[in-house]
């Protein structure tokens, strides 16, 4: 399914939009001494020389969506992430919220999503559930492209995706309401209380979601909640906690060729953690344990034109837990810095078939239950060589209870020069390593599971260029290469199907992105990216492009986007197919009080007719209008 687009120059010159985040370092310090501001990784300082984008809490808010996700990946080159629908991801068969960076994907495991540091995946399955990650409690969004298996060990082969959460550090308290509805009776709300008062701050998020959808079946409701408690003990230690609960039930209504009924999915998803942190100036660092777990219950539904309904319903109980503890100091010279770190993670969980009808009603059929445990220690450091040129090497040490331990070395180096209308110019290059433990499901669940399985491994090169010019303009061009082997399969093996290490990555590609700033009220930027696979895999465009602009002044907010992607897989193998399409997306937001502001905005504004996930056709053409409360 593919329609031909035609966009007119005056359309590509009106719909330009939305405002580029992408990290740029302004510095201007010249002496040898200087060390370039490292990168906060949640609560895990990272001087890793990968490529960073960030987005800040009010381009998130001013998007005025429920899910992060989209917003990462529009103004992230090489990093795309699967939908379906106008809201909701969903699980199971049918579903979308996969992710990739560089061709690797959150759905086989090979990319991370992480919560102030920490990992966010299903204890059995082995990978992240897009509709957990809400706005609801984001204040910033990071992107690290590449491998960080150096940090973060596995499952972090091809980048992460890092949610900063929300934590208030003004006096008093502040209150947000945003609401809006839109088509397919597509409701979205979402409130916050933020208080500080002494050294105690705190934060209670909640939110309702839900919509109708496009097609028949296809209706969505979410719930989610966040708080967070936070104590300053002293200028150099805080303390603090935090829990996140997020239910949601989906339908799925199956491929246009082959509709589903009865496909329902009832997900609970929690995470909690707790922290000690410290700040000595030369040396910092935290001390934190973190939880996940989740609820699953599943009708994997039947085709509705030749099906009956299921005798069983599927169920799961997941978990992931562990220690996490890491210090950087800067030593006396101010030209080394050490970052040293140790993390222990738990994680399993049980799944089973519930027999409802049959000679077995009653009774439950085990398909899985395990646990599996993982220690790491990992050193890095950060050394200044001469005026413009300084040397960053590391190395993990992981060690899997079942697959057996993992060396993971990365090195980098960073020539950066100043001047007076070219601010900064920097240039960098990257050899890493990273690494994937199979999971589970991998090992033991359904017919393809392989007890024998062992990690998979890849090799990432990457040179990168940047400038900043006047503090108006900035661009960076980003080439890389990523060999990996001992990718897991699934293969045909004595007639039967069955999970094993045969795979391999070969990918390379281009990223650009650029930043300039026309006046106070006025800032355009693009990005880019090009992505050549050897072995192509579905949700990974060969082509993607966002070109955008935002306009802010007195009572004023506008912004506009248009994305291109191409050579996007809806399906390999014998019957690959590929989409392209383009999507332009506004909004306007007029506020007439100092805590009033009256939005709306459009979406798919083209009303092109395109595919992300094989069968499933996209919402077209869609509007929502809102209100934001603030006092």
């Amino acid at each position: 399914m593919k329609k031909q687009i035609k966009v007119s120059a005056p359309i590509l010159i009106t719909l330009i939009g939305s405002t580029f985040s992408g990290h740029a370092t302004t510095g201007a310090e010249r002496d040898i001494n200087y060390i370039p501001e490292i990168d906060v990784v949640g609560i895990r300082p990272s001087n890793l020389p990968n490529t960073i984008t960030k987005l800040p809490e009010w381009q998130i808010q001013e998007r005025h969506v429920p899910s992060v996700l989209t917003l990462a990946a529009e103004q992230t080159p090489g990093l795309f992430v699967t939908q379906r629908g106008l809201m909701g991801y969903g699980v199971s068969g049918g579903a979308a919220g996969g992710m990739s960076i560089r061709g690797l994907g959150s759905g086989t495991g090979q990319m991370m999503v992480l919560v102030d540091g920490h990992p966010q995946f299903m204890g059995l399955m082995g990978h992240p559930l897009a509709d957990t990650y809400q706005s609801l409690n984001v204040e910033g969004i990071q992107v690290l492209r590449g491998p960080a298996s150096v940090l973060y060990g596995s499952n972090a082969m091809g980048g992460v995706v890092n949610l900063i959460t929300k934590k208030y550090q003004k006096d008093g308290a502040h209150t947000n309401a945003n609401l809006g509805y839109g088509t397919d009776n597509t409701l979205q709300t979402q409130m916050s209380i933020n208080n500080q008062q002494g050294k105690l701050s705190s934060t209670l998020c909640g939110a309702y979601n839900r919509t109708d959808g496009h097609r028949d079946n296809m209706g969505f409701k979410q719930y989610a909640g966040y708080g967070q408690l936070e104590y300053k003990v002293c200028d150099k230690w805080r303390i603090g906690g935090d829990l996140n609960i997020n239910q949601f039930n989906a339908q799925n209504p199956g491929a246009e060729n082959a509709p589903m009924n009865d496909a329902i999915q009832d997900i609970t998803r929690g995470t909690t953690s707790a922290w000690v942190r410290n700040d000595y100036n030369h040396t910092y660092g935290s001390v934190s344990a973190f939880y996940n777990w989740g609820k699953h219950e599943i009708n994997d539904g039947y085709n509705a034109n030749s099906g009956t309904p299921l005798n069983y319903r599927y169920h799961s109980r997941d978990y992931m837990g562990g220690v996490s503890a890491n210090q950087s100091i800067l030593f006396t010279n101010k030209i080394t810095r050490a970052q040293v770190g140790f993390d222990y993670f738990h994680f399993g969980g049980t799944a089973w078939n519930e027999n409802i009808a049959g000679e077995k009603a009653g009774t439950n059929s085990v398909l899985a239950e395990k646990k599996e445990d993982e220690i790491a220690g990992y050193v890095n450091m950060q050394q200044k060589i001469c005026n413009h040129l300084e040397v960053n090497a590391g190395v993990r040490y992981d060690y899997h209870w079942l697959v057996g331990g993992e060396w993971v070395p990365q090195v980098g180096l960073r020539s950066t020069f100043y001047g007076e209308k070219i601010k900064e110019t920097l240039i960098k290059a990257t050899a890493s390593k990273g690494f994937r433990n199979p999971t589970i499901k991998e090992l033991y669940m359904f017919k393809p599971a392989n007890a024998e399985l062992e990690a998979e491994r890849l090799w990432s090169y990457e040179v990168a260029f940047s400038q900043n010019i006047q503090n108006k303009f900035n661009y960076g061009i980003n080439i890389f290469y990523i060999d990996g082997e001992n990718i897991i399969t699934t293969q045909m093996t004595d007639g039967k199907p069955l999970n094993v290490n045969t795979g391999e990555i070969e990918n390379k590609g281009i990223e650009l992105e650029a930043n300039y700033k026309i006046c106070e009220s006025w800032n355009v930027n693009a990005n880019y990216s090009y992505l050549d696979m050897k072995n192509p895999v579905i949700a990974a465009p060969e082509h993607k492009l966002y070109v955008g602009g935002r306009f802010n002044k007195n009572k004023w907010m506008a912004s506009a986007g248009l994305q291109y992607v191409g050579g996007l897989y809806t399906a390999v193998g014998n019957n690959a197919t590929k989409e392209d399409f383009v999507l332009a997306n506004a909004q306007v937001q007029f506020s007439p009080l100092k805590w009033l502001g009256i939005w709306v905005k459009g979406e798919n504004l083209l009303d092109q007719d395109y595919e992300i996930n094989a069968g499933y056709p996209m919402p077209g053409a869609n509007v929502m209008v809102g209100a934001n409360i603030h006092f």
